[in-house]
């Protein structure tokens, strides 16, 4: 195996490293690029190249967080991660769970570092020492960053796996309810908790704020759906590891919905709007 094979065998490892610190598929295959980049020149020293991508994919992880914490401050509206198109779920609880928009919008709370270091320990499995080197922090310090992004994400509520079955027949009752505009039936589908949260990044029209239960997401829903062009096309996909739709205008893609299910109902709705964030998905 060449060095160039070697490194498309860590390719997907690499993205997901990237891709679950900075929330955008974009900035991940920056990322995927820069690391190659610096691969081609050090390759043939390097001893241990899972260490070593991950290293230099989690450093330069920090620098673009540390320069984007100011402008997501700014953002207007709700900010919420790149959807990414996945396969079906994966059998790996921990690894679903860190792809989900839910997970990724909680991580929002914790800075670059504590991000990084509860990553890599709880989802890539590396120990406190390890964590140390990639980030050049003592093993003591990563623990107790590790500890205290644990505690901030342990208040988000619990979430279950559910049947790929459960999820087929939400989704699809989801999609016939608003499609109806049958708001009782879509509100049976939604949980007393629900939240509905979108994404327009002061470009389109979206809800700056989030909405919450039964009755208010399901008016916004049947109120907004009518207001979308005519030759609007919904694609179920799977997105960020759950069920969701992308709305395709023209083949171009002008919006994704989520369904973040919890039990056998609804508990959140994550649409994404913003346009600079779709530029992935259009064909």
């Amino acid at each position: 195996m060449n060095q160039i094979e070697l490194f498309e065998s860590y390719r997907g490892y690499v993205f997901g490293i990237a891709y679950r610190m900075l929330g955008s598929v974009m900035d991940a295959e920056d990322c995927l690029q820069e690391v190659f980049l610096r691969w081609q020149s050090h390759a043939e020293a390097v001893e241990n190249p899972r260490a070593w991508l991950a290293t230099v994919a989690t450093r330069w992880c920090l620098d673009q967080l540390n320069t984007a914490r100011h402008q997501r401050e700014q953002y207007i509206g709700e900010w919420l991660p790149e959807p990414l198109i996945t396969p079906a779920p994966s059998s790996e609880l921990e690894q679903a769970e860190s792809l989900s928009t839910a997970f990724l919008v909680l991580l929002e709370r914790l800075s670059p570092a504590e991000r990084a270091v509860f990553l890599l320990h709880k989802v890539f499995g590396y120990e406190y020492s390890e964590i140390g080197e990639i980030v050049g922090k003592s093993a003591a310090a990563c623990r107790q960053l590790g500890h205290r992004a644990a505690e901030h994400v342990a208040q988000a509520r619990p979430r279950f796996k559910v049947e790929p079955s459960v999820q087929q027949r939400l989704s699809t009752q989801f999609l016939q309810s608003c499609a109806t505009g049958d708001l009782n039936s879509l509100m049976s589908l939604l949980a007393e908790d629900v939240v509905l949260r979108s994404d327009g990044g002061g470009v389109v029209q979206a809800a700056r704020n989030p909405i919450y239960g039964p009755s208010a997401v399901g008016r916004f829903l049947l109120g907004v759906l009518p207001k979308l062009p005519v030759n609007s096309i919904f694609e179920p996909r799977m997105i960020n590891g759950q069920p969701g739709f992308v709305a395709m205008v023209d083949g171009h893609a002008s919006g994704t919905l989520i369904l973040d299910l919890l039990d056998q109902q609804i508990g959140g709705i994550y649409i994404m709007l913003n346009p600079h964030k779709l530029q992935h998905l259009s064909q």
